[in-house]
């Protein structure tokens, strides 16, 4: 899955799901969640565009660390 002249991962077969939290009106972030040690994440409203590829590790400390900010 790796593209071999710039080491940029190929997400042509990636499994995109939107958040619950969208409401289902695709203004939201979209996380495949079928790419092995990344999360990447997306814009909805532009699923041909540009993908940012987080580890798996930092994505899960970033959402903690949201997630702990809204309950407040």
């Amino acid at each position: 899955m790796n593209t071999a002249r710039h080491g940029i991962r190929d997400l042509t077969d990636a499994e995109w799901r939107s958040s619950t939290h969208s409401g289902g009106n695709n203004e939201c972030l979209e996380l495949a969640h079928n790419v092995p040690a990344l999360a990447p994440v997306r814009d909805s409203k532009n699923p041909a565009g540009p993908a940012i590829p987080f580890g798996r590790d930092a994505w899960g400390v970033f959402v903690g660390q949201w997630s702990g900010q809204r309950s407040r």
